[in-house]
């Protein structure tokens, strides 16, 4: 590796152009710990660091054990893992429903959920308020289905009563999302499962695969027919499998749906689980990694899964209420201010400054990787995510950075440590709160 160093000669003009240029193959390589930039300032060693809401930082323990992963997959040993990795995530997921695990991101279970509940001309509705919600509507009518649209302005959630209103007899299935992504918005998985009492008929298909470990879902008391999850969020290890809980009333379904499915047969994968395989060739070292991490989230919980998870989403929501306070504190706009996820907060790009100079502020300073917003919202928001492994220092140190960023590109003075203060304020106050409850 190499380290610039300029002696007093870097302030005229030819030194001044060394030293920019390699600041400017350090940015490209990454190879550079140290430079100095055209000012003769040192910048500080760089450490690549995610917050996206997909993909996340990854568990040291899943690293280890995708890198010593060997087992052929039908074999004993891998048909144990398999097993045990299948019984941990329905404690996981909350679910005493069959779960499967596919070699497939999110969009391929959901999919799925269209191809093995639908039949071509089905009438099926469809909740959508955001690049996700979109993603159901385009994959229905991929499959033939007519779709009925509630729809909500991006960073805003549904009206109860225009669902109700549009939830006929009719309707075979509803899809929806729990935690909309694109905009950082929760919505009410519980208020529109309780709609559909009024239609015994109609299946509801919860897309949770940024809500999974960042919100608390009683798949099964609320009666969600079919839940997908995704590897790459809050079982913090790389993308590459999908999940999902599927109810009694959903498999039956599948035997008199008509929509065409092959890779995608859940019929076929269930048969398969059932002897510890999976139908086709299975992403071996990453079912190490999901064992490795479930591992990891029993130990949160003492020995209980159940509980680990919910630690888990504790962890993510007390993240993201520190997040949400330091925005705040610097006078910034949250997108999705009425109901926001635990997962990320999306936050408004202040007036006059597109959030992709902030974006890339945060890479080329910090390399730390935050998301723009998507398709029409780009420019629009940064999307800072807290799911899965992260702690109090990742929310500190992105705050701190957040406010070197917005000091660099918004041209007005920033108030140094008014969000990390903030953030560490609600911090105190959970401490104390729980402090109170143990003494209660």
């Amino acid at each position: 590796m190499a380290i610039i160093a300029v002696d007093g000669a870097a302030s005229d003009a030819k030194a001044e152009d060394q030293t920019r240029g390699s600041l400017l193959k350090h940015k490209r390589s990454g190879k550079l710990v140290a430079t100095l930039n055209p000012r003769g300032l040192i910048q500080m060693l760089l450490k690549n660091r995610l917050f996206t809401p997909g993909p996340t930082p990854i568990l040291p323990a899943a690293q280890t054990a995708m890198a010593s992963f060997s087992l052929h997959h039908r074999t004993a040993d891998f048909r144990a893992l398999f097993t045990r990795v299948l019984g941990d995530m329905k404690e996981f997921i909350g679910t005493k429903n069959d779960v499967l695990v596919l070699a497939c991101s999110g969009t391929g279970v959901m999919e799925g959920s269209v191809s093995n509940l639908t039949s071509p001309g089905d009438k099926v509705l469809v909740l959508s308020a955001g690049k996700f919600g979109e993603r159901w509507r385009d994959l229905a009518k991929a499959f033939g289905c007519t779709v009925e649209l509630v729809s909500a302005p991006y960073g805003e959630t549904f009206s109860l009563d225009e669902i109700k209103a549009k939830l006929t007899p009719e309707v075979r299935v509803v899809y929806m999302q729990g935690t909309e992504s694109s905009t950082g918005a929760r919505h009410d998985v519980k208020g529109v499962a309780g709609l559909l009492s009024a239609v015994k008929d109609t299946l509801l298909v919860v897309d949770a695969i940024t809500g999974l470990g960042t919100t608390h879902l009683d798949v099964d008391g609320w009666g969600v027919d079919v839940i997908i999850g995704g590897s790459q969020k809050a079982l913090m290890i790389p993308p590459g499998l999908a999940y999902c809980a599927i109810s009694e009333r959903a498999w039956k379904r599948m035997e008199t749906a008509k929509s065409p499915r092959y890779y995608f047969d859940f019929r076929q994968e269930r048969k398969s689980a059932a002897k510890g395989e999976s139908a086709y060739t299975p992403a071996t070292s990453l079912f190490a990694a999901l064992g490795a991490a479930l591992a990891f989230v029993r130990q949160m919980g003492g020995g209980n899964l159940a509980e680990g998870r919910e630690a888990l989403i504790d962890n993510a929501e007390l993240a993201a209420e520190m997040t949400r306070a330091g925005a705040q504190a610097l006078g910034l706009k949250l997108f999705a201010e009425q109901a926001p996820a635990a997962a990320l907060t999306a936050i408004q790009a202040p007036a006059g400054v597109d959030s992709s100079a902030m974006v890339k502020e945060f890479r080329d300073t910090f390399s730390a990787v935050v998301a723009n917003g998507q398709g029409e919202m780009k420019g629009k928001m940064i999307r800072i995510a807290h799911i899965g492994y992260y702690d109090y220092m990742d929310t500190i140190g992105i705050l701190a950075a957040l406010e070197q960023v917005l000091a660099s590109v918004a041209a007005k003075p920033v108030e140094y440590g008014a969000a990390v203060r903030a953030a560490q304020q609600i911090y105190a106050r959970s401490l104390s709160e729980k402090r109170q409850s143990v003494g209660a």
